[in-house]
């Protein structure tokens, strides 16, 4: 059993009186790939903002690397963040920066580079990503994959221990989605890293997932293998695995 990297404990969380979160329980561990699981409005990418503070939970606890992060102020924040990449639903690069100043963005940031240092990382990053000799291109010159993967080398730039993928598969064609679920896994592999990918893409959590855990009425209803998930007995799982309903 490897260690556990980030763990949940009762955590509540709502928005003008509704329940998005109503105790949420989960350990993560140290090296994994889980995927969240859960329809629209279930509360995944609410946890993901969790995890990095820009939320805070109502209640419980929220410990990354051994520490509390809700006891955490802005400027221990700040510095937890460079441990942490975070691929964004659609990329969302800054389509005012070409694709070397968006991946340079986060090494500006937090870390202090020379200029040399910054363009040796940008090139490694976009290397391990696929991506050679665009450095110069804008975001609107990219295709929709590309952009997926310049968001993904911008997300590992500061060789973060733990990286968040929100939706990763929105909006591509699934040649492409297949292309971006051999990297996350391609990427675990090289880089070592705990690995959280916020989806409803049933394709891509079979495809990366170690384990899977399935958000449903703010609660962590189970958590397995994709086989486990298979032959879940809980009515909720088995409807949404075979696509019978949407949660």
């Amino acid at each position: 059993m490897k260690e556990t990297i980030i763990e949940f404990k009762d955590v509540h969380k709502s928005f003008n009186g509704l329940f998005v979160h109503n105790g949420i329980n989960l350990s993560i561990r140290k090296g994994e790939i889980i995927s969240l699981l859960g329809g629209s409005g279930s509360g995944k990418s609410v946890l993901l903002k969790e995890l990095i503070g820009l939320l805070k939970p109502d209640n419980g606890e929220i410990t990354v690397m051994g520490k509390n992060i809700v006891q955490m102020n802005e400027e221990a924040l700040m510095e937890l963040r460079e441990h942490v990449g975070m691929v964004f639903q659609g990329a969302a690069l800054f389509d005012s920066l070409t694709v070397y100043e968006n991946v340079a963005y986060p090494l500006r940031e937090h870390l202090k580079l020379t200029e040399r240092e910054i363009s040796e990382r940008v090139a490694e990053k976009l290397y391990l990503v696929g991506l050679i000799g665009i450095e110069r291109k804008m975001p609107d010159e990219l295709s929709g994959g590309m952009k997926k993967r310049v968001g993904i080398a911008r997300a590992i730039a500061t060789d973060p221990s733990i990286i968040l993928y929100d939706e990763p598969t929105t909006g591509l064609d699934p040649m492409t989605a297949q292309r971006i679920n051999e990297l996350i896994i391609d990427l675990q592999k090289k880089l070592g890293v705990t690995t959280i990918v916020v989806t409803h893409d049933l394709q891509c959590v079979k495809t990366v997932s170690n384990r899977i855990a399935m958000l449903y009425n703010g609660k962590i209803i189970t958590v397995g293998t994709w086989d486990e998930l298979l032959q879940s007995k809980i009515q909720v799982v088995k409807d949404f695995i075979s696509g019978n309903i949407c949660i």
